[in-house]
């Protein structure tokens, strides 16, 4: 069994016109069998224009999201401004590098727009490889199934709304096709105009 599944995960990150959007399931699982806890937040806000996602071992996540909301707190301080996504993204590919011999096991998901409105979506591996893309990233222990739904209902430019729809379906088709995955999700739509979360109600087992 690999680490990275102990806890499951399903992520997506997607980008529309002028917003984008990232979402998770809800659950939380210990060794593969047992449900542990069906609220589990997957999804942080570094800022109102910035969120990062992260799947892989939950200890992980947390000491990782302490450390970026630090990292970010003291960028902020000394420059008077908040991070560029693309910008915290290389602090995070940064942080997870340095521990390569000993990494954190976590995937991490960047998604948020810059001071244009240009949506910013990455995704990396456990030691900070990024892969900036335009349309959508994800992660998580069934990637391939997200990927395939993803890449079926994706389409260009779309707005919040239809980004919100495209998204959640995205999510509750791929999770439903994994078994360490589900119990819902929750979305986050970030447009220049401020973010909108809202919850979807997927398989409850």
């Amino acid at each position: 069994m690999s680490v990275m599944s102990y806890n499951g995960a399903a992520i997506i990150a997607m980008c529309g016109h002028e917003c984008v959007a990232i979402a998770s399931d809800n659950r939380l699982g210990i060794n593969q069998q047992q449900t542990t806890a069906i609220d589990f937040q997957k999804i942080f806000q570094i800022h109102p224009r910035l969120f990062l996602a992260m799947s892989g071992l939950a200890s992980d996540m947390h000491t990782l999201k302490a450390t970026f909301e630090f990292k970010h707190k003291l960028y902020e301080l000394r420059e008077n401004r908040v991070m560029e996504p693309k910008t915290f993204a290389s602090v995070v590919s940064t942080t997870l590098y340095e521990k390569r011999f000993g990494p954190y096991y976590v995937e991490p998901v960047i998604a948020g727009l810059d001071k244009a409105s240009k949506p910013y979506i990455t995704g990396m591996d456990l030691i900070g490889a990024a892969a900036p893309t335009e349309n959508f990233v994800v992660a998580g222990n069934n990637s391939e199934s997200l990927f395939g739904v993803c890449e079926s209902m994706y389409k260009e430019n779309l707005e919040p709304e239809e980004l919100f729809e495209v998204i959640s379906q995205c999510l509750l088709s791929g999770s439903g096709r994994d078994c360490l995955s589900g119990w819902g999700g929750t979305v986050y739509v970030i447009t220049k105009d401020g973010v909108e979360v809202k919850s979807v109600k997927g398989r409850m087992d």
